[in-house]
């Protein structure tokens, strides 16, 4: 361990957060984009087809730009939080409006390496669980904008979450691997029984994997509060987005990953004693 528990270590990892949250917004806006230039040229190749040259593109080329303009964002435009209070929420070219996700997902971001760093101080634990948080909030994000829920960001998660388990960072082994596969299985089972019922695919297999992962990382009794909380939050938001008339059409699927990922992000953020009086039949939380 690099500094002990405590205010000093989760303000250096707060700080720290507030940048990586700023690069997690680009890999939300443009990851999902690699992966569709990355399907266009594989069905042209497979098709036969010409596959066309294309500018680089990934998560470093090109510098970052304001999509209305094209302006290029110059570095100190760029210092999370701070530039978007300074530019007042706008570009500093055309004036059009920049998100106010952005400032807030570094927030996010910050606030989650703090909690990890005032838990574990600064170390091998801590960054563990700050990458935890930060690929759930980049899925949380992906998921809601594309109904995607990337294969190498769960995979990731999932072997990341079985080695810091080996490691002795989180749960028993026994408990990550049993986790990772009755996390599958159940939505798999879930997944089968809805289709032989309805005729239509209820979920996604993103979301077996991320549920696996969160089984790697939490142990196979956190399955159920993670499930619950998802299951009651999804509930909750899909019946108020269809009495505010913005679920009008009820055939359109509403994506279920940001749930399974703010469920984890949740479980994460609650102290091990908050869990148990939050869901009485949840067992109690895996973290050391």
């Amino acid at each position: 361990m690099f500094l002990a528990p405590g205010l000093e270590a989760a303000i250096i990892a707060a700080l720290f957060g507030l940048l990586v949250g700023s690069f997690l917004n680009v890999v939300v806006y443009r990851y999902p984009l690699m992966l569709e230039r990355q399907w266009a040229a594989e069905c042209a190749d497979f098709q036969g087809q010409p596959v066309p040259e294309a500018e680089p593109f990934n998560l470093v080329v090109p510098r970052s730009r304001c999509p209305h303009c094209g302006h290029q964002i110059r570095w100190y435009e760029n210092i999370p939080v701070v530039s978007w209070l300074a530019l007042r929420g706008r570009c500093s070219s055309c004036s059009k409006g920049i998100s106010v996700r952005y400032p807030i997902v570094e927030l996010v971001t910050g606030a989650f390496f703090f909690l990890c760093a005032w838990r574990w101080g600064l170390g091998i634990q801590a960054a563990a669980w700050a990458a935890f948080a930060a690929l759930l909030i980049c899925l949380f994000l992906i998921d809601m904008d594309t109904q995607i829920l990337p294969d190498d960001l769960n995979y990731a998660l999932l072997w990341l979450g079985l080695l810091a388990s080996s490691m002795g960072w989180t749960v028993s082994l026994s408990s990550a691997v049993w986790g990772a596969a009755l996390g599958y299985s159940v939505f798999w089972l879930i997944f089968q029984l809805f289709k032989l019922a309805t005729g239509k695919e209820g979920m996604g297999y993103g979301d077996f994997k991320l549920l696996a992962a969160l089984g790697a990382w939490l142990g196979a009794p956190y399955l159920v509060a993670i499930i619950l909380m998802s299951s009651i939050v999804g509930a909750a938001i899909g019946i108020l987005l269809l009495f505010v008339g913005k679920l009008a059409n009820k055939d359109i699927p509403m994506p279920f990953g940001p749930y399974l990922a703010g469920a984890g992000l949740l479980s994460l953020a609650l102290s091990p004693a908050a869990v148990p009086l939050l869901l009485p039949f949840a067992f109690p939380f895996g973290v050391r």
